[in-house]
């Protein structure tokens, strides 16, 4: 396959583990990314090494309203922090504030206040683009793609979502991305995404399956401060908190959920976009998909293994489970990161032969 030009929007901890993952993956040359205080553009390929070591410790952060004016926290893969939050000792990752603040920070960046229109700008030389970017806004990821449709755009856009409910509003949009030439895969990360393929070749082996259970694990090797937009997306789901009450939490109320919890937050029947996705490609029924795992915050060891059981009826009348593990050695950037790229370069040979729409990751196996 040919070279593949490809933008991130979002440089948060998503983002820029994408942007160190692509170095070690052939024909990938990421050319743009951006976050709300600027964008880093480069034809020929950005300066990897050089970017992120500009922005350690000096990620983007703020509630700001985002290109058409609406209120939002989502538009760098990050949440609105207090002043009180950040550090000026240039510690790891810390969000920050102010025009100084994220990708303008590097030498091949400039400030702007539209960064995801900048990219729209610069879409037709892009082959695609990561939305590295939380739907803690249900409909800010299908408002974004909309975006790139209605300006012209014919590539790919990939996201790495979570929420079931986002998968209806994109599949509401695949008439308008078949006809402007998109290929659009939706929740392409770990789960949904990898874990979601992985239920769905579990499933061949049944005629009918009763239930598919997905149990992941997570050790925030980097802590709070650098997954600050991960940890808030994940205590929404908790049964005391929805998405919009979790927006509005300071980070100083998140961290006394944290505290509460001793650092480890179980999480049981979760909101995750792989029930409808699995639904969609025909394995099972929405009902029969559960979703939960746990979250350490303080510690780089999974404190749970990641597993996927999918039990059902074999054509001879038999019942099984078969179950797939995630080795507890490969990290969450690992899990997430490689296989969105890998999700986007599937997507690029699709897109080049003419097959437009919105996919699920149980529709298509990621490339290498």
């Amino acid at each position: 396959m040919d070279d593949v030009k490809f933008a991130v929007l979002g440089t948060g901890g998503i983002g820029r583990r994408t942007l160190e993952v692509s170095q070690q993956k052939d024909g990938l040359t990421p050319v743009a990314a951006c976050d709300r205080n600027g964008l880093a553009i480069d034809h020929d390929g950005l300066d990897v090494a050089e970017l992120l070591a500009a922005t350690e410790g000096n990620v983007a952060s703020e509630r700001a309203e985002d290109d058409h004016g609406d209120d939002t926290r989502t538009v760098d893969n990050t949440s609105a922090v207090d002043d009180s939050d950040t550090r000026p000792d240039g510690g790891t990752a810390v969000k920050q504030h102010g025009e100084g603040a994220g990708v303008v920070a590097s030498e091949q960046a400039r400030p702007t206040e539209t960064p995801i229109q900048d990219v729209i700008d610069e879409s037709a030389a892009l082959d695609a683009v990561l939305l590295a970017l939380p739907n803690l806004t249900h409909d800010f990821i299908p408002r974004t793609a909309e975006r790139f449709a209605e300006a012209g755009y014919e590539g790919v856009l990939v996201d790495v979502l979570k929420r079931s409910r986002v998968i209806g509003m994109l599949y509401e949009r695949a008439e308008l991305f078949e006809e402007s030439g998109i290929t659009f895969v939706c929740g392409a990360g770990a789960t949904p995404g990898f874990l979601t393929g992985a239920a769905a070749l579990a499933a061949q082996s049944f005629v009918e399956v009763e239930d598919v259970e997905i149990w992941w694990g997570v050790g925030l090797k980097s802590g709070y401060e650098d997954n600050r937009g991960t940890v808030r997306e994940d205590i929404a789901h908790l049964e005391e908190y929805d998405i919009e009450s979790a927006r509005e939490l300071s980070d100083g109320e998140i961290e006394a959920i944290v505290d509460e919890h001793d650092g480890v937050i179980e999480f049981d029947d979760m909101e995750h976009a792989d029930d409808v996705l699995l639904e969609r490609a025909g394995i099972c029924d929405a009902a029969d998909v559960t979703v939960g795992g746990i979250l350490d915050v303080r510690h780089d060891e999974k404190p749970t293994t990641t597993t996927v059981r999918v039990t059902g009826r074999t054509f001879d009348g038999e019942r099984g489970t078969n179950t797939f593990e995630l080795d507890d050695a490969t990290s969450m950037a690992a899990n997430v990161n490689g296989p969105a790229l890998g999700y986007l370069q599937s997507a690029v040979r699709m897109n080049r032969v003419g097959d437009y729409g919105v996919f699920g990751p149980a529709d298509l196996m990621p490339g290498f």
